[in-house]
């Protein structure tokens, strides 16, 4: 928290910006100054939307307040005053009034939605004079009772950050002692006692009376909404959606209207389509008499919004459509007016009070990627977006929830539970009842399913970690629900038939049944079922909207998207999702297989060029058979191989049992085979005896692989007509010269194979650029290079001097601490390694006109990095095979974003 200093604020910067009531400050649809709540308030408002008057405190207060780590400037208690007063002017009550006490709620605001990470104060304004007032006021005593508990619990938790755990208990036990199940069914008198215990637990955890000074509560909660910015499970999410942490967020102080007055209020959250399946129709929950954090906390379970849904669930309580008619009339015309007016989806927090409706949020809607796609396909075929909008609207990272299996339905399922589908698809993994235990265990590379009575903004981390997300209690719009959706975890909340001890990590159903820690469940997001032990997937169909967006993604986009795929499987896959050929054949993951492995031995022990070539001769049929594979399925297209590049030593027996394997084949000694294991061990093999310079040592190598190549495309051509186009590249090259050797020896071997097979094809050579000279000796290299592939996993590590491989223990830091913006091995260090890619495209390009340019390290499927690729104007990015319509998607967005 700040000092008792005070900032230095220039007279005429705002901070302040009121809404409501006919007033606007300004700001309207600033996101960047308001945050998405704020900003979307005042716009509510402009529109003549029902909006509780308030004011926002800018973003620019919190960044400024955690910078100068100083306290708040006068200048900004003045304007906060004035909003103050324009509240108290528009509702005609007055903040602090005993007779007839303003209430406000005082809420965080982000630029983009970051949901439950941080901190809320309602009913703020109450004391024990107000609370009179209140009740009289309102003629309610239990109404103004229980919004002066929920007050103090929620303040002595995010105010005064006293142990929430306490103040619960005391509600169960009240409640236990009247034998009780719901919060309503307490009276005025159970409230009033209640209050006076909670008082007692902070005066006793706090060393001090209850704040009664209802400015001293309004700086309290302004302070830690800002404060809430800075907790760590805020960190945590801005870390996992990289969300800048000097984006700051607004504070939002709005008039209270409360859904807890009795039957003819209420409260709730709704989509104005399905988040989940992207239908065309509304979707949410409400409950009567309560307050907003009842639905969004998974306290009680809610109500549908619709009778349709609440038909299709089987559930007996009444709709709100039913139950309040004239209020959701009302209601979907606003949802209507909203979707027309911002032409997206939205997410909406709304209230009604004895009858009257109050809309306290609107925002564009988290969703699914299956519902991303739906919405942005449907909104274009009905007119309210273009097509270009609907492939700008889909996050390309979000179709990962779609690319990869989903349970079998042919598959026996042991079902031991059941609850809401929250979160589409399927999961898998251990039992696990803490976050950090979560976390722990998914590091270790287990599969885990997070099972929580509820979850909260603290188990962030958890729910990052698991496969999959249970929860016992919760609605469709809990946190568990919002969040999993965010992340594209399934999700199953609600189920109710559960009993989860947390301490004794168990978890126990009906019939006596029960799942302990490290237990395998499965769950299904889709159906909301609950499944003992693990149950089989299959893969998924691309078709329909997905197909449908893909077609106008591939309109747009200029950069070309190839595979990185050295299997069948992996190529047909690859062209399955649109692959355009293979940008990167690592040739080195052939020779690792079983029945070849020996003779790979063989000829890295070979003491002369006879032995390896013996060698060799036993594994060209299987190289020859590898691209012949490769060939056939992408036959007419592009094929990158990139020749052997790992150190030697990868290939080498380590065990006993192999080092007499190999010496048996090779009918040499173990202790001749250890010898010479022992001379080409390298103390730093990744910058050692690889790449290039295995084929200018060794060329009978490299001569083997080129064979093996030109013979499979002529195969190939022969047999379907579609000759292959194989690029040739030679890999960690650093100079002209070696690129000139390595070219030398494959075009000598394509000479022989064309006068062999009496045919000719057509075929390039070029290089992976992959160390920093490479990249500055561009225009050299490219006078023999016919392409370039930047090899970005390796240019990285060379770059920056860091070992991918052991980066993680100190790479989460340099994000945190601010020293890169995200992981360089994730997203492309664009300032550094950028930079070298940029330079060697222009020099390259200055010498050979038209040459051939495209990326095929881990980067080629991140959307950030494919912007840098459109910026610098490559030909192709290359991705492994299930990111190839995250990259088609994330090329079409560049190119558009290029237009401008």
């Amino acid at each position: 928290m700040a000092s008792a200093a005070t900032l230095s604020t220039d007279a005429d910067v705002q901070y302040v910006y009121r809404f409501g009531g006919g007033v606007s400050d300004g700001g309207k649809g600033d996101k960047n100054l308001l945050g998405g709540k704020g900003s979307n308030l005042a716009e509510m408002a402009s529109i003549g939307l029902p909006v509780p008057p308030g004011f926002t405190i800018s973003t620019a207060m919190c960044t400024r307040y955690y910078e100068e780590g100083e306290s708040f400037p006068q200048s900004l208690r003045d304007e906060v005053a004035n909003g103050i007063a324009h509240i108290e002017g528009v509702t005609g009550k007055r903040f602090g009034d005993a007779a007839d006490p303003l209430l406000v709620s005082v809420r965080s605001g982000a630029r983009v939605s970051m949901p439950g990470m941080m901190d809320t104060v309602l009913n703020l304004g109450l004391n024990d004079q107000t609370v009179e007032g209140l009740a009289a006021a309102s003629g309610d005593d239990r109404f103004a009772w229980d919004s002066y508990r929920r007050f103090i619990q929620m303040y002595s938790d995010v105010v005064l950050e006293l142990d929430h755990g306490a103040f619960e208990e005391a509600l169960e036990i009240a409640k236990e002692d009247k034998g009780f199940t719901l919060d309503t069914e307490l009276s005025a008198d159970d409230w009033r006692a209640l209050v006076a215990e909670y008082k007692g637990l902070v005066e006793e955890q706090w060393g001090k009376p209850f704040p009664q000074d209802v400015h001293d509560q309004l700086w309290g909660a302004i302070g830690a909404v800002f404060g809430s910015w800075q907790a760590e499970r805020a960190k945590v999410y801005r870390r996992l959606n990289d969300i800048p942490h000097t984006w700051g967020t607004a504070v939002n102080v709005q008039a209270m209207v409360f859904g807890n007055m009795g039957d003819t209020s209420a409260t709730g959250v709704a989509f104005t389509r399905d988040p989940s399946k992207g239908d065309n129709a509304y979707y949410g929950e409400f409950l009567i008499n309560a307050q907003g954090e009842d639905v969004v906390a998974g306290i009680r379970t809610p109500q549908y919004l619709t009778k349709d849904a609440r038909e299709a669930a089987g559930a007996k309580a009444a709709s709100m459509e039913e139950a309040m008619p004239d209020a959701y009339a009302e209601l979907a015309a606003v949802f209507d007016r909203l979707e027309r007016h911002y032409r997206d989806m939205q997410d909406i927090e709304f209230t009604v009070q004895q009858g009257k409706l109050w809309m306290l949020q609107t925002r564009s809607g988290k969703r699914t990627a299956k519902a991303a796609l739906k919405i942005a396909v449907d909104m274009a075929e009905e007119g309210l977006i273009s097509q270009e909008e609907a492939v700008a609207r889909v996050d390309p990272a979000a179709l990962d929830q779609l690319l990869h299996p989903t349970l079998d339905p042919s598959a026996q399922r042991d079902v031991i539970a059941k609850g809401l589908p929250a979160s589409p698809g399927a999961a898998s993994g251990a039992a696990v009842f803490d976050s950090d235990t979560a976390e722990k265990r998914a590091a270790a590379g287990e599969a885990v399913i997070l099972i929580r009575t509820e979850t909260s903004p603290e188990d962030i981390h958890g729910m990052h970690a698991a496969r999959g997300i249970l929860t016992a209690r919760g609605g469709m719009t809990s946190h568990a629900a919002v969040v999993a959706r965010g992340m594209g975890r399934p999700c199953v909340s609600g189920a109710g038939g559960i009993s989860i001890d947390a301490k004794a990590k168990v978890m126990r159903v009906g019939g006596g049944r029960e799942v302990r820690e490290g237990d395998v469940v499965t769950i299904d997001g889709a159906t909301g079922e609950v499944m003992a032990g693990a149950v089989p997937t299959v893969q998924p169909e691309l078709a329909g909207d997905f197909g449908t967006l893909m077609e106008w993604a591939d309109k747009v986009r200029r950069l070309k998207v190839r595979a990185n795929a050295e299997t069948p499987l992996d190529a047909r896959t690859a062209r399955e999702f649109g692959a355009e050929g293979i940008g990167l054949c690592r040739t080195e993951h052939m020779f690792f297989e079983a029945e070849r492995i020996t003779a790979v031995r063989q000829m890295i022990l070979a003491e002369d060029v006879d032995g390896r070539k013996a060698a060799l001769e036993r594994l060209l049929p299987e190289q020859r058979s590898d691209f012949v594979e490769l060939f056939e399925v992408m036959a007419g297209l592009p094929v990158t191989i990139r020749l052997l590049d790992p150190p030697l030593h990868e290939f080498l027996p380590h065990e006993e049992a192999e080092f007499a394997e190999v010496a048996s084949a090779a009918g040499v000694e173990v202790d001749v085979l250890k010898r010479r294991a022992a001379e080409l061990h390298e103390f730093n093999p990744m910058l050692g005896h690889r790449g290039c310079r295995l084929g200018v040592t060794y060329p009978e190598i490299y001569e083997m692989q080129a064979r093996a190549i030109f013979e499979a495309a002529i195969d190939v051509a022969e047999k379907s007509g579609a000759a292959p186009i194989p690029e040739i590249m030679i890999p960690l090259v650093a100079t002209r010269r070696e690129l000139e050797l390595m070219k030398a020896v494959v075009d000598a071997a394509a000479k022989q194979v064309f006068a062999e097979r009496g045919r000719e094809i057509e075929y390039l050579v070029g290089t992976m650029i992959e160390l920093p000279r490479a990249a500055l000796m561009a225009g050299e290299i490219a006078e023999v290079g016919e392409f370039f592939s930047f090899g970005t996993n390796d240019l990285t590590q060379t770059t920056l001097g860091v070992s991918r491989d052991d980066a993680a223990r100190f790479l989460t830091t340099y994000v945190e601490r601010g020293i890169y913006p995200k992981d360089p091995f994730v997203s492309l260090d664009v300032e550094g390694v950028g930079q070298l890619i940029e330079l060697a495209a222009e020099r390259g390009r200055k010498t050979r006109d038209g040459i051939k340019l495209g990326i095929c390290g881990e980067h080629g499927g991140d959307p950030a990095s494919i912007a840098f690729c459109e910026k610098v104007g490559l030909d192709y990015v290359s991705a492994s095979p299930y990111r190839v319509p995250i990259a088609r998607l994330a090329a079409a967005q560049a190119a558009l974003h290029a237009r401008g």
